[in-house]
C-alpha cells in the first residue's frame, strides 16, 4: 500500500455533499438522524411537586420519568438510550443515591453515564440536579 499523502482524502471531500445533521423538534427532544438529544431535565419544579425539593434519590427518579416521557414521545425509550449525563450538587454526598436510581433505571447493558458537580442551578431553590441523554432511535 502506498503511504497516505492526503490525496485520496482531498478528493473523497471534494466528490461529497456537504453533511447537514437534519435536526427537527419531536415533541420536545431534538433528533438528528437516528438518534435524539433530550436535555436540561431538572431535579425538581416546584409546580409539579409543590411539597418540596425531596433528595438525590427523588429528584433523578422524577427526572427519569420525564426523559422517558420525552423519548416516548420522540418514538423511543429508556432501554435505547446510549449515554445519561448529570450535573449533581454536592457530588460527593449525593453520588451514592444517583448511582443506585441509574443503575435500578437501567438494566445492563447499561448506558454510559457522567456525572459532574455543580455548584447549583439557576432557580437556586433545591434543585440538586440536571439531567440529558442521548438515545437511538430504531
Amino acid at each position: 500500500m502506498p503511504p497516505f499523502d492526503g490525496q485520496l482524502e482531498r478528493q473523497g471531500a471534494q466528490q461529497r455533499a456537504p453533511w447537514t445533521p437534519g435536526k427537527a423538534r419531536v415533541g420536545g427532544p431534538m433528533r438528528s438522524g437516528s438518534l435524539v438529544f433530550v436535555g436540561g431535565i431538572g431535579g425538581w419544579y416546584p409546580d409539579r411537586r409543590p411539597e418540596g425539593p425531596g433528595d438525590a434519590r427523588r429528584q433523578l427518579g422524577d427526572a427519569l420519568e420525564t426523559m422517558k416521557a420525552g423519548l416516548e414521545r420522540a418514538g423511543t425509550s429508556m432501554a435505547n438510550v446510549l449515554q445519561v449525563q448529570v450535573s449533581l450538587v454536592e457530588p460527593e454526598k449525593n453520588w451514592p443515591a444517583v448511582d443506585e436510581v441509574f443503575r435500578q433505571a437501567f438494566p445492563e447493558p447499561r448506558p454510559t453515564l457522567s456525572c459532574f458537580g455543580t455548584s447549583g442551578f439557576r432557580r437556586g431553590d433545591g434543585q440538586l440536579l440536571q439531567v440529558d441523554c442521548i438515545a437511538a432511535v430504531e
